[in-house]
């Protein structure tokens, strides 16, 4: 079995670097891909810093209300987002997830830095806390089944994410359009990792 420390510090680990490639796709990217990026990069540190493992870093008292006004102030960023389609809808409801878990973990009964399951009672709403894991199991699978390579036709290479993929030449590696869905795919696995302390 790993030492909570141990699991804390690797989540800790994915997020970060999730969150710096987000940061570099933000970079090569314009537009609606660039809002999208610059989102997941917020999403990605904000989850590595939640990640951080108590014995190593006691966040104090209040930080769960810096969590919540950060991912508060996300999910009003992404709303009007949404009439543009795309992954705004997602970006959405992975921010009210880290508005929720930050919440809880002010709960009475969580020590500072991480949710109630941790050290007392739960800290969460068992049917929204469900519906979230059952949301983020879903995404993992579709993300997942995106990213297996599809068979090459007739001169073309074999390319992840499937025939949408491979629309144009990329400009550089954080361009490729499978590194943006591999970053969701890692984000949505500890997301999935995160809820369940809860």
């Amino acid at each position: 079995m790993w030492e909570p420390a141990l699991s804390g510090w690797l989540l800790c680990a994915l997020c970060a670097v999730t969150g710096l490639s987000c940061l570099l796709r933000m970079r090569a990217s314009a537009g609606e891909e660039r809002r999208g990026a610059g989102a997941e990069a917020v999403m990605g540190f904000g989850m590595a810093v939640m990640a951080l493992p108590a014995a190593v870093l006691t966040q104090p008292g209040w930080s769960w209300a810096v969590y919540a006004a950060v991912f508060g102030g996300a999910t009003l960023h992404a709303l009007p987002a949404l009439r543009r389609g795309g992954h705004h809808l997602h970006h959405l409801i992975g921010s009210l997830a880290m508005l929720y878990m930050a919440v809880a973990m002010g709960a009475p009964g969580a020590h500072a830095g991480h949710p109630a399951a941790v050290a007392g009672p739960a800290g969460g709403i068992p049917v929204l806390t469900g519906a979230l894991l059952l949301y983020y199991v879903g995404y993992v699978l579709h993300a997942g089944t995106r990213l297996v390579p599809v068979a090459a036709t007739a001169g073309r290479p074999a390319t992840a994410g499937g025939p949408a993929a491979a629309g144009g030449p990329a400009t550089g590696w954080a361009a490729r359009p499978e590194l943006a869905l591999a970053c969701r795919l890692a984000m949505a696995l500890a997301m999935l990792a995160m809820l369940v302390t809860l």
